[in-house]
């Protein structure tokens, strides 16, 4: 596939969008400072976006992936699923989405700093998806906004919980949840400023994505017994489905 610069419109499309998801990490580190939502509502958000952003991650971003890199795609998906596994058994252990209440895992400073730069390394691939959508085609694009964007409250929630549960203070937390937000703007300003990037950016993020879905947000949702979380998961699947009907092509 023959990679070209994008169109005005979709470039600043995806900076705005990238922008919007960003600004929902820190919504979900301001909800956490207020301590407004429950648990089982950030769970909800948490099983509608395991459900759409694994429908998109092996319907949408896999295919596509292959035709950007047909030669290099397996071994780049791979590798994105593989580096975010290692992040999380080295600068992440124990981390879950929601709120932290093992404050005994969380003892120092350090560490609650080495949570939150391992969840800057999903948000910046969050960022590279958005913008490697929209070098593909502005359809591709809007679909992965929305599949990262469902999951983007409960990752600020966490992320400043983490820091809340390891001694530091409102400020951090909020800081942090910002931080989060940044990165994945600078995701997408990578992609965007470089379009030749997204035979790489795609199929790492990718990866990337479907170890988030399955790997993080998926054992999430079967925490809480029951068959209405499934049911919600199940949602998000139909969410992808309805609009991929509704959908170019």
């Amino acid at each position: 596939m023959n990679i070209t610069a994008m169109p005005s419109t979709r470039f600043w499309l995806a900076l705005a969008l990238g922008l919007f998801a960003g600004l929902a990490d820190y919504l979900g580190g301001f909800l956490l400072v207020l301590r407004s939502p429950s648990a089982r509502a950030l769970r909800y958000f948490v099983a509608l976006g395991a459900g759409f952003m694994l429908s998109a991650a092996l319907l949408e971003m896999l295919p596509e992936a292959f035709k950007v890199n047909a030669l290099w795609a397996a071994p780049l998906v791979l590798a994105g699923y593989c580096v975010v596994h290692l992040l999380e058994h080295t600068l992440v252990p124990h981390f879950h989405f929601g709120e932290e209440t093992h404050t005994h895992e969380f003892l120092s400073t350090k560490s609650s700093y080495s949570v939150a730069l391992g969840l800057a390394t999903h948000t910046f691939f969050d960022g590279v998806a958005i913008g490697s959508g929209f070098v593909v085609s502005a359809w591709l694009g809007w679909v992965l906004f929305i599949a990262i964007f469902l999951h983007k409250i409960p990752e600020g929630f966490t992320v400043a919980s983490v820091m809340l549960a390891g001694g530091q203070g409102r400020r951090a937390a909020l800081n942090s949840a910002l931080f989060l937000g940044a990165t994945t703007v600078l995701g997408v300003l990578a992609i965007n400023l470089e379009p030749g990037w997204v035979k790489a950016g795609l199929p790492l993020s990718a990866g990337v994505t479907i170890y988030v879905a399955a790997t993080d947000l998926v054992p999430e949702v079967n925490r809480e017994p029951g068959v209405r979380m499934a049911l919600v998961f199940f949602g998000g699947v139909a969410l992808f489905f309805l609009l991929r009907m509704l959908g170019p092509g």
